[in-house]
């Protein structure tokens, strides 16, 4: 296989791998591309090199930049403006993760935390059933947040062996 069909390829899968995880199609396949490109590329070397609109090149570009996983750089006596993709997978991995903590997870422990102040009847059914699943979710959602803390935190040979030594 050639590169540059060993590139496309990875592309589409990171484009589809992240569609199943929630994140735009899109996105990913711009991402996937800054991350095979050793310099830094323009709007239009993005929108050439995968096809989509200007208006989409930028949208996702911005919302690369959002997720911390694209820089936008400035090179001297060029007015364009270009856009390079953090190599380090480790680094990727904790920003994705960090990223997903503060727009999913903390959101979640919020409503949870107040849900979990429901005043009833413990003699309710209903009541019964609705406190145990709520402080039983919040739980789960709060090792969760720890378990994502420490990874956001740790170096990553640290991180990995103590993984490993759970599951040995």
């Amino acid at each position: 296989m050639e590169l540059a069909e060993a590139k496309q390829k990875f592309i589409e899968a990171w484009g589809k791998l992240g569609s199943e995880w929630g994140i735009n199609r899109t996105m990913a396949q711009v991402h996937a591309l800054l991350l095979m490109s050793p310099e830094a590329l323009t709007t239009e070397e993005v929108m050439e090199q995968l096809s989509i609109s200007r208006g989409n090149a930028n949208m996702t570009l911005r919302d690369l930049m959002s997720w911390g996983l694209v820089e936008k750089q400035h090179k001297p006596g060029e007015r364009k403006e270009y856009f390079f993709a953090e190599k380090d997978t480790w680094n990727i991995a904790r920003q994705v993760a960090q990223e997903r903590k503060k727009r999913e997870l903390d959101p979640v422990i919020k409503i949870l935390n107040e849900l979990s102040t429901v005043e009833g009847n413990e003699k309710d059914p209903a009541y019964k059933t609705f406190k145990k699943s709520i402080t039983d979710i919040n739980k789960l959602a709060k090792n969760v947040n720890r378990t994502l803390d420490t990874m956001l935190k740790a170096d990553e040979n640290w991180f990995w062996g103590s993984i490993f030594k759970i599951f040995k």
